[in-house]
């Protein structure tokens, strides 16, 4: 992945020096065992460790290399170099095994290391979500659905719901973590013809990792499709705060916005603007995350016992997507500790068409007060579509000005439009006083939407 987009300690999982340093490992733990079941002698496996444990440092990597230019197998080129080190004793390592056997373990090693930092990301952006949420618990603002005014929710209830959503990421990237958590040494195709399971089992153990049941040569990759798989919907959630974010900071909305830092530029061109540009980010970064789930699912299927079109594959999409995620949970981290949010705005919007964010309030009451379900709808719809036209909104007719009403015109001079025109609806006022509605929407209407938010808290927080 590009420097822009990466953190170090994530990075350093995928450097060469790590992957060799746990390649190592794998067959000096592999001595251990053969030495104990008496296949190597004692002496060769204490020389492993005591010659080869050295770091791997940029000339060791380059003699590697140099090395797999002859050779074409980076495993026999690491082994190779190993074997200057060792000496003698090196015929012994790597006793009944394959080159899968190295690299799949490393690879599950590394996908472990990965998704330890990234469910760290996770917690840290958790703690950020409840921290906002809380702060904002109460604060009234428009909910909206299809983009339009629908009734009032608050704004804590969004962070919640980002909460609860990252909450169950959590638990799918600590199930992941465990499938992925395997070991295979079990030689060519599988079978342990050539090395007994109690290598597997002590390999395993040694780097907390669980023995494969069946990994013919490999280690099925059904376990690596569920990992990407799951940093996908990650992503994906990353995406949904952010396009979130990014329709409130539209100036017709702005009811929240990114911190806009002192000395920052929005344009190059025009010196006014304050783009959304960190949302944006994410929502592509995101993209990155789940182009790589479709050549997962499709490594799936391997020829026969193995074959190595999921190599490359991996090669690529392993580093590229836990990179790019772990950056961009670390980026939507901070755009919820410093997002600037404006409960005026909030409330000036919430309040902008008249009242007919009650027009289900008022469906309900009327049913409960001997209307039919379907009269009520009508009269209240009746009513609404009126709200709209007093605004000068009339999908039927664009020159809707020159069409209102003397009561529609003088709705402008009242603060609950949705009132006003359903106590001027002949039908609606044969079937009920409308003194009872009035009583009913004079009411706090914002604390009757948010009455049950604590019960929702309680739910998502405890």
């Amino acid at each position: 992945m590009i420097p822009r987009y990466s953190r170090p300690d994530m990075v350093n999982i995928w450097e060469p020096a790590n992957k060799l340093r746990i390649w190592f490992e794998i067959e000096a733990h592999a001595c251990d065992a053969l030495a104990d079941l008496g296949v190597i002698p004692k002496d060769a496996a204490k020389a492993v460790w005591e010659k080869g444990a050295k770091e791997y440092t940029p000339e060791r990597i380059a003699r590697i290399d140099e090395i797999e230019r002859e050779t074409k197998h980076d495993v026999i080129a690491f082994l190779t170099e190993l074997a200057e080190h060792v000496g003698e004793e090196s015929r012994f390592i790597h006793q009944g095994m394959t080159s899968s056997d190295v690299l799949d373990t490393c690879l599950s090693v590394q996908m472990m290391q990965a998704a330890d930092l990234l469910l760290a990301d996770i917690d840290d952006l958790l703690g950020a979500l409840k921290t906002r949420a809380m702060e904002t618990k109460m604060m009234p603002t428009i909910g909206r659905s299809h983009g339009i005014h629908a009734e009032p929710t608050t704004f804590g209830l969004k962070m919640a719901r980002f909460y609860a959503e990252f909450g169950r990421n959590r638990e799918r990237l600590e199930a992941v973590r465990k499938d992925i958590a395997t070991c295979a040494i079990s030689g060519a195709v599988g079978t342990f013809a050539n090395i007994d399971p109690a290598v597997e089992e002590h390999v395993a153990k040694k780097l907390g990792l669980t023995p494969e049941p069946v990994s013919t040569q490999v280690i099925p990759r059904d376990r690596h499709a569920h990992y990407f798989a799951t940093l996908g919907v990650i992503a994906s959630s990353v995406e949904n705060v952010a396009t979130e974010i990014r329709h409130l900071q539209r100036t017709e909305v702005r009811e929240a916005q990114e911190y806009f830092a002192p000395g920052q530029k929005g344009s190059s061109a025009m010196p006014h603007k304050r783009n959304p540009i960190l949302t944006e980010n994410l929502t592509g970064l995101a993209r990155i995350v789940r182009m790589c789930v479709t050549p997962a699912l499709e490594n799936v299927s391997l020829w026969h016992e193995r074959d190595i079109s999921h190599s490359s594959v991996e090669r690529m999409i392993a580093p590229d997507s836990t990179i790019t995620l772990d950056f961009a949970l670390k980026r939507l981290k901070s755009v919820i500790e410093k997002l600037v949010v404006y409960p005026e705005n909030m409330m000036e919007q919430l309040n902008n068409f008249g009242g007919i964010h009650d027009a289900q309030r008022v469906l309900l009451f009327l049913t409960q007060n001997d209307v039919s379900r379907e009269d009520a709808y009508k009269i209240v719809q009746r009513g609404a579509m009126r709200v709209w036209k007093s605004f000068g909104i009339d999908p039927d007719n664009p020159d809707v000005a020159a069409q209102l009403d003397e009561i529609e015109v003088d709705a402008a001079n009242h603060d609950n439009r949705l009132f006003f025109f359903l106590s001027h609806d002949d039908e609606l006022k044969k079937l009920l006083d409308v003194s009872a509605l009035k009583k009913l929407l004079d009411e706090d209407s914002i604390s009757y939407h948010t009455k049950r938010v604590d019960a929702i808290f309680k739910r998502v927080f405890g």
